[in-house]
């Protein structure tokens, strides 16, 4: 979000997404040329889970004279987002997507199914997205992780498919594998309205119901590994934050939460004078934001909705605000323009920015010079309110420390009082032209109004209208340049895209795993480091190993695009490893960013500098960490740059599953410390591990692991090995996954 509050921000974003990533689009474009059956929804149409919702899902399939279930593999975590028409889909790594397109099946445990029982309806003035952050808070404390969640209840039918999805989409928020729901009613009409033919949703249902997959909104009889039940009636408007999804803030309690995290997580102590426009607490960044919401009309229209309402009172947002839209297809837009609610977003500065991934996954931009040098200058910590799905520690923007998900309508609200520590419920928005307070109830449409506007303009003909040329592009897309050649010319100067290492010194025969010895730590991590942590998507900074890199290749600061732009070049990403600017490392006191201290020498260094030490000493390297490692995106980054850095085991309490599985992809042996044992010592780097029976290693077995300290004691303790299944195995025997698909080439 270079350009915002414009009219002109769309097209000049473009421009520069154009400029920026050029080369990556080549790529593309050659790929679709060289390879069957691949296709590319070009930039600027829209977010990939949204386009899929509306569009590519079929739900039934047909091929020739059989039918069979849509399912769906997809590299990002919220590929969840399809389960809301009854497809089952989950994300998985680039790691294992490029081995299923290479012939390798996706193994799994068979999983447990927890069962979530939804009764009764939303109340008035709630949205969908205070269901789900409801449901993240619930379902995390459950614990769901590895899990399918399955909704059901007579809950379910009161909710329509594109608010299911939302609570679809938040599935690795809750940890869960998948959030499932049934193929019924509600199902056909989506899929109606987002122009399917009759003959096909014919199709649909009798397939559905002859299957057993239909349902009728009832109790079902299915027995469940687990029951949660969720009454639609209990929810209230929430938002969550200031660093997890599932951290749920009920909106009257935001005010004295944020108050109290100020000291309890942010460490704050002085008083900031609160006269100052911007101060603690101070809402600087407000984005409409993320397919997660985007892809329900409800949430949009009532966004459009307390725009409109609030500039016929006279009030008007912050000017410290940075607010923006993306909307998640290019329908979003056509019926806020049919509305006219585009243009009350307009005039509060929600313009559309672009049809993509921006504010959620990092992608925000820079905020004004001035408001940069006034949170630095007083150490502000400020706030971010986006309708995401994710606020993870340094993810949003590297200025703001607190960020907080919200629906559309609250985005709005923040954006008009500009701070977080407010009342919303109790205190004033502001005040109307005669001088009366405004509260957001005010200025909160009901939900027969919110209805109504979706009946006029959520039509069938706008969608078919809008998705008719999805794989045309836009005159940009149209105009890049192909070389006609079945193999990808490596381009030997390029900072994108570099032929990766991953295959150096690989042998035709496997080196089978050997017991490892004299290794050494290279980060100690606490509980919930998320794979942003791990592996930044956001800003390079300049003085960072990524930024000196791409300074030396001779890329000016404003081109250093982002660490996801940059995911082609394994020069970048290694380099970006644990480069979170807010990740902690324990060995170190009072230091935030990817630092370490090496050792022997003592030094403190960037972890990367720290890894190339031990790479040219022959160490071997292990990160240790705590309860959920891994949560968040299914980043394959954050298993390949740890690979090239060296490091060869994780140790944690527990471990996510997509995170879990791009370690064995990458040959990095992941084991679980369910006691907790290393995660209360204090490692400084002088402590060296081995790993015993690894040549004996098996699924779900256990491996020995002696620790001996700079002062010569040793401990011995037997950790889980998370190595899943016998496929797993054989990956983690061969190097990796691909290691193990290229082999197999070679032998063929």
């Amino acid at each position: 979000v270079d350009h915002y509050g414009s009219s002109e921000a769309f097209a000049r974003n473009m421009q520069l997404e154009f400029a920026r990533n050029r080369e990556r689009y080549q790529l593309l474009k050659w790929a679709q040329t060289s390879f069957n059956n691949f296709r590319v929804v070009p930039p600027g149409t829209g977010i990939c889970h949204q386009v899929n919702l509306e569009y590519l899902a079929r739900v039934v399939w047909q091929d020739g004279d059989y039918l069979y279930p849509d399912t769906l593999v997809g590299t990002d975590s919220h590929t969840t987002m399809i389960n809301a028409l009854g497809i089952l889909g989950w994300g998985v790594g680039g790691i294992e997507a490029e081995a299923a397109m290479l012939r390798q099946p996706i193994s799994m445990l068979l999983p447990e199914v927890c069962g979530v029982r939804l009764t009764g309806k939303l109340s008035e003035g709630v949205t969908a997205t205070d269901l789900v952050l409801r449901v993240v808070e619930t379902l995390r404390a459950r614990g769901v992780v590895g899990k399918f969640v399955e909704y059901f209840g007579d809950g379910v039918a009161n909710l329509q498919v594109a608010e299911r999805a939302t609570i679809a989409n938040m599935a690795p928020e809750y940890g869960a594998t998948c959030g499932f729901f049934p193929v019924d009613r509600q199902t056909i009409d989506y899929l109606r309205l987002t122009g399917h033919r009759d003959q096909h949703l014919t199709m649909v249902e009798d397939y559905c119901r002859q299957q057993h997959l239909w349902s009728e909104g009832h109790d079902q009889s299915s027995i469940y590994s687990d029951l949660v039940d969720i009454e639609l009636a209990t929810v209230v408007p929430a938002i969550a934050g200031p660093k997890r999804p599932q951290d749920l803030i009920p909106l009257p309690q935001v005010k004295q939460t944020f108050t109290d995290q100020l000291s309890s997580v942010f460490r704050v102590t002085d008083d900031t004078d609160t006269a100052d426009n911007l101060r603690h607490g101070s809402v600087v960044i407000c984005a409409i934001t993320s397919c997660t919401n985007t892809s329900n009309p409800s949430v949009m229209i009532t966004a459009g909705l307390v725009a409109r309402k609030a500039l016929a009172k006279g009030l008007q947002r912050q000017q410290w605000v940075k607010t923006s839209l993306a909307p998640g297809s290019q329908v979003v837009s056509e019926y806020l323009k049919d509305s006219q609610l585009q243009d009350d977003l307009d005039r509060l500065g929600f313009h559309n920015v672009g049809y993509g991934c921006t504010t959620c996954i990092g992608n925000s931009g820079e905020l004004a010079d001035e408001i940069k040098a006034k949170i630095t200058e007083d150490n502000l910590v400020v706030c971010s309110v986006l309708s995401g799905n994710r606020n993870f520690e340094g993810r949003i923007n590297q200025d703001v420390k607190a960020n907080f998900l919200a629906s559309p309508p609250l985005v709005v609200a923040y954006a008009l009082v500009g701070r977080i520590d407010i009342d919303l419920v109790n205190e004033p928005l502001g005040v109307d032209q005669q001088g009366n307070s405004v509260y957001l109830r005010d200025i909160w449409p009901d939900n027969d109004e919110i209805q109504q506007i979706i009946s006029s303009v959520v039509k069938r003909e706008l969608f078919i209208k809008r998705y008719q040329d999805v794989f045309k592009g836009s005159a940009d897309w149209r105009d890049i340049s192909l070389t006609d050649s079945p193999r990808y010319q490596w381009q030997q100067d390029s900072t994108y895209i570099r032929k990766p290492t991953f295959f150096s010194g690989l042998t035709s025969s496997v080196n089978e795993p050997q017991d490892l010895k004299g290794a050494r730590v290279l980060v100690h991590l606490g509980n919930s480091v998320t794979t942003d942590h791990i592996s930044p998507a956001g800003a390079i900074k300049p003085d960072s190993p990524a930024g000196r890199y791409l300074q030396e290749h001779g890329i000016a600061r404003q081109d250093f695009n982002s660490y996801g732009a940059r995911r082609g070049n394994h020069e970048v990403m290694m380099r970006g490893t644990f480069a979170n600017i807010r990740i902690k490392n324990l060995m170190l006191d009072n230091v935030e960013g990817g630092f370490t201290r090496h050792a022997p020498s003592g030094d403190q260094l960037s972890i990367y500098e720290a890894a190339e030490r031990y790479r040219q000493s022959g160490t071997p390297l292990v990160v240790v960490a705590g309860h959920n490692y891994g949560s968040g995106s299914s980043r394959d980054w954050a298993a390949k740059g740890p690979a090239l850095l060296g490091v060869k085991v994780v140790i944690c309490k527990s471990i996510e599953r997509i995170h879990r599985s791009n370690l064995i992809g990458m040959g990095i042996l992941p084991l679980e410390d369910r006691e907790l044992r290393l995660a209360r010592l204090n490692f400084t780097g002088d402590e060296t591990f081995a790993f015993f029976n690894l040549t004996t290693i098996k699924a779900g077995g256990t491996v020995l692991c002696q620790i001996k300290f700079a002062d010569n004691r040793i401990q011995q303790l037997e950790l889980t090995c998370r190595i899943d299944t016998p496929n797993e195995l054989a990956y983690y025997r061969h190097g990796g996954i691909l290691s193990y698909v290229l082999r197999n080439f070679l032998s063929e």
